[in-house]
């Protein structure tokens, strides 16, 4: 991959890949999520990310949301547990105007208290619903069955007693402490040279004055594997099996997204779709995934299936697990999981808003960006025994969680 970047004098980062497309793509990530709040701080960073929309020093909400709108652009964000992205995308001739935008929302937001009210609602309703959403809920509570007592475990969108205590004085406060120049990059992908990229960056970030991090996160603490079971009054079973897993910087980070993918990935064909769906009929959802983060991660296998066959399902999986653990992938075995999963990148590579994402996250977490060659060789470097060995460590039974709706 092609890329060039520059540091600002303040320790923002820039990125950029030139490429051909009469759409452009660029985004502000800040390496500040969650697990950065403090204790009665909690649901701020993704209150944040909806507040800065609702007006800056020269632009109302309205103004704010018609900029690109208008143009036929989009704009965007998220928040995850470590990080929180604003981004956009635009015909390529409306690049200063995005970049214009996204540097008003984040550094220039006014909070007006009348919209801060309004917007706890907003997200009091996104509370409610996830409430309503099993299959979605599970996801957060077991996460705080694996950290719990740790802001790492605590849930994005906060609780509404936390929501009622946040004023501007609240929200200023948090962006001071957690909005550091040198935990940001920009990012950028369109048919624009770096030259002017490099312009527009100083121009409107290169005026921020800096605000280095100068704390560390506060590492997370033992994990103690545990299962539950919570009466949900459900259609359907619904079902986490995990445990911590590898870090972001971990060399095994790569091996445990291969084994992943094998075992639960997005593909049809991956080995519970094919057991528990595909030969015996007795889940519509199931799938694994594996997130890392600074210090920690998570793999987990989920489903969701009726009372009468959560048993049979559990022998299935076990089952699935012991394979894997017990015996090495024969050569063939290993070179088609290699190359699905390779298939998958380059797939995800040509969506350009992706590109643009996992760049952006890429040089923010590691100061580098691998091409998918690179990746490629990693990948093929990886082994049969590899495998096995993070299959018996991360698959351990004793080191797995359960948490079963019922």
């Amino acid at each position: 991959m092609e890329y060039q970047n520059i540091t600002l004098a303040n320790g923002i980062r820039i990125i950029h890949k030139q490429d051909k497309s009469a759409v452009g793509y660029c985004g502000l990530i800040l390496n500040t999520g969650s697990r950065d709040e403090m204790e009665d701080e909690h649901g701020m960073a993704h209150f944040i990310e909806h507040v800065v929309f609702k007006g800056t020093k020269k632009r109302k909400a309205f103004h704010i949301l018609s900029r690109l709108d208008d143009v036929g652009g989009e704009l965007n964000a998220y928040t995850t547990k470590e990080e929180t992205c604003l981004y956009a995308s635009f015909l390529k001739e409306d690049f200063e105007r995005a970049i214009d935008l996204i540097h008003d929302i984040t550094f220039n937001s006014t909070f007006p208290k009348k919209e801060i009210e309004k917007e706890k609602e907003v997200i009091v309703d996104e509370i409610n619903s996830y409430k309503d959403s099993p299959a979605e809920l599970i996801f957060d509570e077991f996460e705080e069955m694996l950290y719990a007592g740790d802001a790492m475990g605590r849930n994005i969108l906060g609780t509404p007693e936390h929501l009622k205590s946040f004023g501007k004085k609240e929200i200023e406060k948090f962006i001071q402490n957690n909005y550091n120049t040198d935990e940001m990059v920009f990012c950028s992908v369109g048919d624009v040279s770096f030259k002017k990229i490099k312009l527009w960056a100083e121009k409107y970030f290169g005026t921020i004055p800096a605000n280095p991090r100068l704390h560390k996160r506060k590492n997370v603490g033992l994990y103690i594997p545990q299962s539950l079971t919570l009466e949900k009054n459900t259609h359907q079973c619904h079902v986490l099996i995990g445990s911590t897993a590898y870090d972001y910087k971990s060399p095994k980070r790569l091996h445990l997204h291969l084994l992943n993918n094998l075992l639960g990935g997005p593909g049809m064909n991956s080995r519970l779709n094919m057991a528990l769906r595909e030969k015996n009929g007795i889940a519509y959802n199931v799938e694994s995934s594996y997130t890392p983060y600074y210090d920690t991660g998570v793999f987990n296998i989920y489903f969701g299936t009726d009372h009468d066959n959560l048993s049979r399902s559990f022998s299935i999986i076990d089952r699935e697990l012991k394979k894997l653990k017990d015996a090495s992938l024969g050569s063939m075995q290993l070179l088609k999981a290699a190359r699905q999963m390779k298939g998958q990148l380059a797939i995800s590579a040509d969506n350009r808003e992706n590109l643009m994402l996992t760049m952006g996250k890429s040089y923010l977490m590691y100061n580098q960006v691998d091409s998918l060659d690179e990746i490629y060789k990693k990948i093929d470097s990886i082994t049969a025994k590899d495998l096995q060995g993070i299959a018996n460590e991360i698959l351990d039974d004793k080191n797995l969680s359960y948490l079963i709706y019922q």
